[in-house]
């Protein structure tokens, strides 16, 4: 991954044209309703300037290489983790806290620098084998600390923080060490968040019966099921960005993103709802926070990474 490697993609010159075109049809489709037909369309609009602030972010972050591209997403995990842990009150504890970002940094440099003995890009072997060595680091400081009150809470907090910020989306970090980079990064991005926009498209339209009730009142079965088909359809429709997966590579690609892609979404709904607040955060104007944008993801990218690798290994 390079400017010049971006440059010379048609991957990633489809994508980026991809993106700009619904951007553009985005935009123009707001303002007929809204100058057209005096619709009120003041939260779409915020979602889509929230976009418009995402996207170019994205899109020369991935342009600039492969070590941009692992800094940034780094960066936003670190951030994602930061609204987790404002909201489950770990941001308290500064120690806990900073061992994890510890190892969410970890992750990066690990991804980043090269295997001299494999003579690649990334340390595949430390970045598998790092979750042991973090929570090993945050099961000492307690005993560092000589305390027990209260220590399972932030044992636990941390844990999970940093298995779904540093393990789980650094699975999407490592990707841009793969041969097929541009494919399997922009892809993950792009089939994510429209199975996002189709479940609530969909559920909006046609939704009657609650996914679950308790957890996200607003999905509906029919909401999911029409996720599903159109993530299930996706790799066939671009299955030339990644020509190389056999049938049975689209068929799992599609029902990770259809099926993965909501599983995250109400995963971390069950967070949200347990804490008693709508958003992680007010980052991304219409959006919330970092984590509300990239929880589909987190749950997505490791399992699409292993089904790939799997079959096809990644360099």
């Amino acid at each position: 991954m390079s400017p010049r490697a971006a440059l010379a993609s048609p991957i990633f010159l489809f994508y980026v044209a991809l993106a700009a075109g619904l951007l553009l049809g985005a935009g123009l489709l707001l303002a007929v309703l809204r100058w057209g037909f005096g619709r009120n369309v003041d939260h779409a609009w915020k979602a889509y300037r929230g976009w418009l602030l995402m996207l170019p972010l994205l899109g020369v972050a991935i342009f600039l290489g492969r070590e941009t591209t692992i800094t940034f997403f780094t960066l936003v995990a670190i951030f994602g983790f930061k609204e987790f842990a404002r909201a489950t009150g770990l941001y308290q504890d500064w120690l806990m806290t900073g061992t994890v970002y510890l190892g969410i940094i970890a992750v990066g440099v690990v991804s980043l620098v090269a295997d001299p003995v494999e003579d690649r890009s990334g340390r595949y072997g430390m970045f598998m084998a790092l979750p042991v060595y973090v929570i090993a680091a945050i099961l000492v400081i307690p005993i560092l600390r000589n305390q027990v009150h209260g220590q399972l809470q932030v044992l636990a907090l941390s844990i999970v923080g940093f298995v779904y910020f540093g393990w789980m989306f650094g699975h999407l970090i490592y990707l841009a060490n793969a041969k097929h980079a541009y494919s399997y990064l922009l892809y993950l991005l792009f089939a994510v968040e429209l199975n996002d926009v189709a479940a609530f498209t969909f559920g909006k339209l046609l939704g009657r019966h609650p996914l679950r009730s308790n957890i996200s009142p607003k999905k509906t079965w029919e909401g999911a099921l029409a996720a599903l088909a159109v993530a299930l359809m996706l790799p066939w429709v671009l299955h030339v960005t990644f020509p190389h997966l056999e049938v049975r590579d689209l068929l799992l690609v599609g029902l990770i993103v259809g099926i993965g892609g909501q599983l995250g979404d109400l995963a971390i709904s069950v967070i949200k709802r347990d804490l008693g607040i709508k958003d992680m955060g007010a980052a991304i104007p219409g959006h919330g926070g970092i984590l509300d944008r990239i929880d589909s993801l987190i749950y997505v990218a490791p399992l699409f990474f292993h089904v790939v690798r799997y079959w096809h290994d990644l360099y």
